[in-house]
């Protein structure tokens, strides 16, 4: 019995040490996998934790004859697939009623949407879609979206007036939406 098939089967019978030890292994691959894809330190070692809680949760039904290097990278896929997918549904033109009960309406209805569609379809129709952003729009959706500055933050940061900042950000976000109507 091969050294990974020991952990695993210690795993089964409740070994936090064997649990630790494919932690120690898995982890640094996981969070490297995961922050390639998404550029964003948090969100990668928060996927990392909560794919070795459902690890952990689900012990006892592991198979030690799978390799546990695609069962750990299968959980953290769909993991970031929920990500991506809840950070596009949060995504809203500023004061757009009709859109947000376009979300509400529709956060019920695509329950399986990673049975839809694959994750590296997903992420290459979105970096397509920001492609058809005027730069700008590319460069205010980025700071404020994916790193994550306020309004305030990045009308100083680009020495643009915040009505601004908020035109241009509700411009790009309908234009994403058009784009990625059929991921939402």
């Amino acid at each position: 019995m091969d050294i990974e098939k020991a952990f695993i089967s210690g795993l089964n019978v409740g070994s936090y040490k064997d649990f630790a030890k494919l932690y120690e292994i898995y982890a640094p691959r996981l969070y490297a996998f995961i922050y390639k894809l998404i550029h964003s330190e948090s969100i990668a070692k928060d996927i990392v934790q909560e794919a070795f809680i459902k690890v952990w949760e689900n012990r006892a039904t592991i198979d030690s004859n799978q390799p546990f290097k695609a069962f750990i990278f299968a959980i953290a896929s769909n993991l970031l697939l929920n990500e991506l997918r809840n950070h596009i549904n949060r995504m809203k033109p500023i004061n757009d009623p009709e859109i947000l009960e376009y979300n509400a309406y529709n956060s019920t209805t695509y329950n399986n949407i990673e049975e839809q569609f694959s994750l590296t379809e997903l992420i290459k129709s979105l970096e397509q879609a920001k492609q058809k952003l005027t730069p700008r729009q590319r460069e205010l959706f980025e700071l404020n979206k994916e790193i994550g500055l306020s309004i305030t933050e990045i009308a100083e940061k680009t020495e643009l007036a915040e009505q601004s900042v908020r035109n241009q950000l509700s411009q790009a976000i309908q234009r994403l939406r058009k784009e990625m109507k059929d991921y939402l």
